[in-house]
């Protein structure tokens, strides 16, 4: 069965000058401040489309490797990953880098590294973000 999630933005303002405040709808679990500075500049207490992108793909890649190591009989202990989105004014989003680093008992190097790429490429946060470059850096710890 498919799922739908929802959030709003409301925005007042110039992109330069404006404010918005984002609400988490489907899930209540908050509403967030965004700006052009913090998107631009620095975060300075809010948030940025880019922030929260990192935060969708952290979690979905986190998911997808755990759900893949377990599928293989070596499901991991812990698995953290950061995301890392850039944003250029002028050009967009230039790139993601997922950083991982997960304690699995019983795998090798080499199927951790294997088990992490196949991750990268198949959890739907990364298919839909086809368009930007995905650098993974993957670490068993």
């Amino acid at each position: 069965m498919a799922t739908t999630r929802t959030a709003t933005t409301q925005w007042k303002g110039a992109l330069l000058q404006g404010y918005g405040v984002v609400e988490l709808n489907s899930s209540g679990v908050g509403t967030f401040d965004v700006s052009w500075p913090s998107r631009a500049e620095q975060a300075n207490g809010k948030t940025s489309p880019e922030e929260l992108i990192a935060a969708a793909h952290s979690s979905c890649f986190s998911m997808a490797l755990s759900h893949g190591l377990a599928q293989a009989g070596t499901p991991p202990q812990s698995v953290e990953t950061r995301a890392d989105v850039t944003f250029q004014p002028g050009e967009g989003i230039t790139g993601i880098v997922l950083s991982v680093r997960a304690q699995v008992p019983g795998i090798s190097a080499e199927d951790f590294q294997t088990a992490a790429e196949t991750a990268k490429t198949n959890c739907p946060v990364s298919k839909a973000l086809t368009g930007t470059t995905i650098t993974l850096n993957a670490e068993l710890v």
